[in-house]
């Protein structure tokens, strides 16, 4: 099948400032997308390109076959695609189910009203006055929103900004529930959690550029990242006396190693000569996060004494 999304060389510029250079991704068909970045990177940019509302000043953008940028695709587009902004205007007096009932009406095929304020747990509040929601519960509106024209196509911008954690993942399994059910999945979050447990494949974005694409677990080399063996420095021991390279910061030993289970081993046989007790001992490989910050420029400087030792 075609790419529900496809961008190649886009470029945008505003003035002497350019915002999106060269940006070429693709979004498979039944897939969940997310576009990570900083702010200012370019990220909002794109993603008004794709949905229609920003004209481009170069490269090539469909989306669903179409392309947002001619207005004769406008209707059939906009009858294709959903949108969950961060900031949607409704009416603050309707109700909340006169609110979706109202969009459902802007679609020629929607889904069932009250199927979708279920799926976004607003069916207790459907009586209830816009102007009277929480803020979580507002993004749930948004949330039945983006649905209720029973899209091919969802943007998703910081869909879960406001959830509380019981919320965000009743929220992340309505997204998985979409993408089963064939819906393609456009996400851009802050969250690297969120970007984790969703998406089928990650783009990252910084100065206006693609700067890594894959997997979560794969972005940027992750999976074969070399694995961190963590631990508190037992009391009455040095670094030099261990039997390995490692650095110290804040209060924790950080041992790096392709081999972890040999590491793991020369370590506990250490400790166990020493009768010392190895607390919050950890193993794992740099996470999401971590590549995010590396790959956009914003690594988190280290704290506190920092030494190494062979």
């Amino acid at each position: 099948m075609p790419d529900a999304v496809e961008v190649v060389g886009l470029r945008k510029d505003y003035g002497t400032v350019q915002a999106v250079r060269g940006v070429s991704f693709t979004v498979e068909q039944g897939e969940i997308f997310a576009l990570l970045g900083p702010n200012g990177a370019g990220k909002s940019t794109t993603l008004e390109i794709l949905e229609g509302f920003r004209d481009r000043d170069a490269g090539r953008v469909g989306v669903l076959g179409m392309d947002p940028g001619e207005r004769a695709a406008g209707r059939e587009l906009r009858e294709r695609i959903g949108l969950v902004l961060q900031d949607i205007a409704v009416e603050p007096y309707l109700t909340v189910r006169e609110t979706v009932a109202r969009n459902a009406g802007y679609y020629r095929w929607p889904r069932d009203v009250d199927e979708v304020l279920g799926l976004v747990g607003l069916t207790e509040l459907r009586r209830r006055k816009v102007r009277t929601l929480s803020g979580g519960q507002k993004r749930r509106l948004d949330l039945a929103l983006g649905m209720i024209g029973n899209p091919n196509l969802l943007f998703l911008d910081e869909p879960t900004t406001g959830f509380d954690p019981n919320a965000r993942r009743s929220a992340w399994q309505l997204v998985r529930n979409l993408r089963d059910a064939g819906t393609t999945i456009l996400l851009t979050t802050h969250y690297m959690e969120e970007a984790q447990e969703l998406a089928d494949r990650v783009a990252v974005i910084a100065d206006g550029r693609i700067v890594s694409e894959g997997a979560p677990s794969a972005l940027g080399g992750r999976d074969n990242a070399r694995a961190r063996v963590r631990f508190a420095l037992p009391r009455d021991c040095v670094l030099g006396e261990l039997p390995f390279a490692a650095t110290y910061a804040e209060g924790l030993v950080t041992v790096e190693t392709e081999e972890p289970t040999e590491t793991l081993h020369h370590l506990t046989g250490w400790a166990l000569r020493r009768a010392a007790v190895l607390d919050r001992l950890t193993v794992d490989r740099p996470s999401l996060e971590d590549v995010y910050l590396r790959l956009t420029g914003h690594d988190v400087p280290e704290h506190g004494m920092r030494r190494s030792v062979r």
